[in-house]
């Protein structure tokens, strides 16, 4: 308790608190405490704050629906049947997460815009739809529909086929034992990964100051944004205005924790079950095909278009063979450039996130799940603030907390900086996913090695950790994906002269060098999807694959 207590308050509270007394305190960088509360007019300025509410409450609602019609179906296919190429679809629905947020968005306006490449190539584009509410939640659905892919398949390979089989032979039809038995039992997972496509949608800043700038559509996020980049910097306002995101997103998890402790999800026990899946018979061409439409439209097309817009010479050449170059490319790889370091660092950077997420969030797991008392809910709470907070603002917060001036010692101003901002935002995947899966493993295990010996350390380590490594590792590569490619809390915290895949791309966008930018994003996708890809195998060789099992 101590441990998770100490690591949750470095990581989340101290920033938070900083964040809410420079809410309440205008002056508080200055070190001040005069006029406590005087910018809270902020709050009903012009009605402004409570559209910017509203839009993004409705925006997270439109994507968490659209990621689980897109992600619900094909997850409940590969978690309950034998799928062809299930782990290569595993990885290719895990390179929307490889592509940072405001290259896909973009990647769509090269594709959709007037005169884009679908324009170009077939003669009519999609530019309305593109730019209005519906083609913004689109957009961010194809980013995050793979968090509910992942829960759902993993959740329903974990309940397994047996308690089906048991209400089968009681009479109860396939269709009636999915519904109520076997959907049922992977609630938890489901609800988890629910809220954290709320949480990231709310929290995305990209998308929304790409696409709906052109449709006056503003929400809290770019809200926020503008009272830290304009001037005057209204760090006050910024700060209230995640307090609001704060609300939001706490109040979501309440509901989420309601419905995963509302009643029992314990799907195992120890008791041998079979994990043989039924093969697809007849339905397997029609499940590929459905599977090949959803990696079309979610990662073909946003991958191409990157791809292409770094092949181009120029943009106003358009996709023509006469216009294709790889010299974008050669600059990247060029004697002196420092792309190379900066896929180098955020290799590394990206690497100790997710052992450090990892380590953090099965500690949190086990005391949320297994542990009493009160500290476990408050602990529990505290793990899922960083989604709650833009990544700007909890930059803010990092900087308010390390900048200070009575602390002794800083790393402000390294690259552990860095590390400590990539595991605070971050830190809510692993810890999601590992309470989900602990919620499903009886405590009779627990009590059978007590019986037999055994002490907590060693329930943990040869118990609990084994049952939840499928899941942690599958959140663990999650966090190595996003972590790679990180872009605004870099921006912020990076140390002079250190570039990250993310501040190198974003330096390109505005040197007006999109299509090296472009090309920087294929390497690093190429490379991070690699490193999974044999990460992967090699779970998998060894019978702990990440995300098959």
């Amino acid at each position: 308790m101590l441990l998770a207590a100490a690591a949750i308050t470095v990581l989340v509270a101290v920033p938070v608190v900083f964040i809410l007394l420079q809410a309440v305190f205008p002056d508080f960088t200055r070190g001040s405490l005069a006029g406590a509360f005087s910018r809270l007019d902020v709050l009903t300025e012009n009605a402004r704050l409570l559209r910017q509410t509203r839009n993004s409450l409705m925006l997270s609602a439109a994507v968490m629906l659209g990621a689980l019609i897109v992600g619900g179906p094909i997850g409940v296919l590969r978690g309950m049947f034998r799928v062809p190429f299930a782990r290569v679809w595993d990885v290719i629905f895990l390179i929307p997460f490889m592509i940072p947020p405001f290259i896909a968005a973009i990647a769509w306006m090269m594709t959709l815009q007037p005169r884009g490449y679908l324009f170009r190539l077939a003669g009519f584009d999609l530019g309305g739809f593109l730019f209005s509410f519906a083609g913004l939640a689109f957009v961010i659905t194809l980013n995050l529909f793979p968090l509910v892919y992942f829960a759902v398949s993993r959740a329903l390979e974990l309940v397994g086929g047996r308690f089906a089989s048991a209400a089968r032979i009681a009479g109860a039809g396939p269709v009636r034992a999915f519904w109520l038995i076997t959907l049922p039992l992977a609630t938890p997972a489901i609800a988890a990964s629910l809220l954290i496509v709320f949480a990231m949608s709310i929290e995305e800043f990209g998308t929304p100051a790409a696409l709906a700038a052109r449709t006056g559509f503003d929400v809290l996020v770019t809200g926020i944004y503008l009272r830290l980049s304009d001037y005057p910097i209204d760090l006050s306002g910024a700060a209230l205005g995640s307090v609001i995101l704060m609300v939001l997103a706490v109040s979501a998890f309440f509901l989420q924790n309601f419905i995963a402790t509302r009643r029992s999800f314990i799907s195992q026990t120890g008791k041998p079950a079979s994990v043989d899946k039924p093969e697809l018979g007849p339905w397997r061409l029609p499940v590929l095909a459905l599977f090949a439409l959803v990696a079309a439209i979610g990662v073909v097309i946003p991958l191409s278009a990157i791809v292409l817009t770094s092949l181009m010479g120029t943009i106003s050449g358009g996709p023509s063979a006469a216009n294709l170059t790889l010299r974008h490319y050669e600059a990247i790889f060029a004697e002196g450039s420092r792309a190379v370091e900066a896929l180098r660092i955020s290799g590394w950077l990206a690497f100790l996130t997710a052992l450090a997420a990892g380590a953090i969030g099965a500690v949190v797991a086990v005391i949320v799940v297994r542990g009493t008392g009160r500290g476990r809910h408050i602990i529990d709470a505290l793990s899922i603030l960083p989604n709650a907070i833009p990544s700007i603002v909890l930059a803010v917060g990092i900087i308010l907390a390390w900048n200070s001036p009575f602390l002794p010692v800083t790393i402000y101003g390294t690259a552990a900086i860095l590390l400590v901002a990539y595991t605070a935002i971050l830190l809510p995947f692993p810890i999601r996913y590992a309470v989900a899966r602990l919620r499903q493993i009886g405590p009779s295990l627990d009590d059978a090695a007590r019986v037999s010996g055994a002490s907590e350390a060693r329930v943990i380590s040869h118990i609990l950790l084994p049952l939840m490594a499928p899941s942690l590792i599958a959140a663990m590569m999650l966090v190595f994906a996003i972590a790679s490619r990180e872009l605004v809390s870099s921006i912020m915290l990076a140390p002079a002269g250190m570039r990250t895949v993310g501040t190198f791309v974003f330096a390109q966008f505005e040197q007006g060098s999109v299509q090296t930018g472009m090309a920087m994003s294929v390497v690093a996708i190429a490379v991070t999807s690699t490193i999974m890809m044999a990460v992967n195998i090699w779970l998998a060789r060894r019978g702990a694959g990440a995300f098959s099992g």
